[in-house]
């Protein structure tokens, strides 16, 4: 049976900024051709007032604006499917991560809520059973940038959008660690600094386990030295796995 083509849903007070990037490469190509669809739509549709208003300012006082809970709730009642997940990007959300795409890429599709101002109304969040979820530790104009950033690690996951079927089970945090270093040709290269570097000797060598030992090592030693954290993870896991 044919796979249901996968659906994301972005609700934004700027609609036109999509698909933007996804437009184009691996994610315009896929979009064109079926393999996933992407609607965009205006949350002030659905504001009722003439001004078309969509925040206000926040009970308790304090700094800029809130996003109204009745025109966002509305905008969520109009476009959820059951069973498609409903986010919020969020700077306080769970990180997003590599393995929280694949779940979404397996699934029928995702809704996107974008944020803008100060934030949304709580009551929208526990009422819509939103899931919040940042892409870092920073703070965006809105939720757009990040929304795109979430279908594209999906829709890059789609089965027969990438061309090499074993691309993307070797890249970074597919098994917790960061991927391996890349050369192509030439072997010989001297950069703008005079200084000539040469491919690894292993990667010439024609012999795939010695390749494969150096890359898993060198995997190992990238993620021990810039991330810790994941380092430490996948070192619980793996004894997790022997016990």
């Amino acid at each position: 049976m044919a796979r249901a083509m996968w659906i994301a849903t972005a609700l934004s007070l700027f609609p036109e900024m999509f698909p933007g990037p996804l437009g184009e490469s691996l994610a315009g190509k896929a979009l064109r051709d079926g393999v996933w669809d992407l609607s965009a739509i205006d949350i002030r549709r659905f504001a009722k007032d003439r001004h078309r208003t969509v925040d206000d300012a926040p009970f308790g006082g304090g700094a800029g604006m809130v996003m109204k809970p009745d025109v966002l709730s509305a905008a969520i009642e109009a476009v959820a499917v059951p069973g498609v997940p409903k986010v919020l990007l969020s700077p306080r959300g769970a990180p997003f991560s590599q393995a929280r795409g694949r779940e979404l890429a397996a699934g029928p599709g995702v809704l996107l809520v974008c944020g803008r101002f100060e934030g949304v109304d709580e009551r929208v969040i526990e009422a819509q059973a939103l899931e919040e979820i940042s892409v870092g530790d920073f703070v965006l104009s809105g939720g757009e940038i990040a929304a795109m950033a979430m279908m594209d690690c999906c829709v890059r996951l789609l089965p027969g959008v990438m061309g090499a079927a074993n691309s993307a089970h070797e890249e970074s945090f597919e098994d917790g660690l960061l991927e391996y270093p890349h050369y192509t040709r030439p072997a010989t290269w001297a950069g703008p600094d005079g200084i000539e570097r040469r491919v690894p000797e292993v990667l010439l060598s024609g012999h795939h386990g010695k390749v494969a030992e150096w890359r898993m090592k060198q995997r190992e030693e990238i993620t021990r030295r810039r991330r810790p954290d994941l380092w430490a993870r996948s070192r619980t896991a793996a004894g997790n796995d022997e016990k």
